[in-house]
């Protein structure tokens, strides 16, 4: 599974149809984005990150870089998406952050 982070509007997935080679309109047959918003209602993470890594493609937004939330209920929310990132970073065999549109690589070797 190649999994592909950064921040919110960064290139993500212009970078994901670059890295596969293939256009916008296939991404998503291969891949799946904005699961920072699954975590917050996953009862049991592991179990969530079994099944994202069974796809080719994982795009997750990075959060909680900036002000914490004041609601406690957004703050389990991004401690849960910032758990469930490391779980995919770990089954990952490549992960790829980009930022600026720029796709640096952190884990494994280059998908193409």
């Amino acid at each position: 599974m190649l999994l592909i982070t950064g921040p919110l509007f960064a290139g993500k997935r212009e970078c994901a149809a670059k890295l596969l080679g293939v256009p916008m309109e296939r991404l998503a047959d291969l891949a799946v984005w904005d699961v920072q918003d699954l975590a917050a209602a996953a009862p049991d993470l592991t179990a969530l990150a079994d099944a994202l890594a069974a796809r080719p493609v994982v795009i997750a937004t990075e959060v909680g870089g900036g002000v914490v939330p004041v609601d406690p209920a957004q703050r389990a929310a991004r401690e849960a998406a910032g758990r469930l990132s490391c779980l995919l970073a770990a089954r990952a065999e490549t992960v790829v952050r980009v930022c600026c549109g720029i796709p640096q690589l952190l884990k494994g070797e280059w998908p193409c």
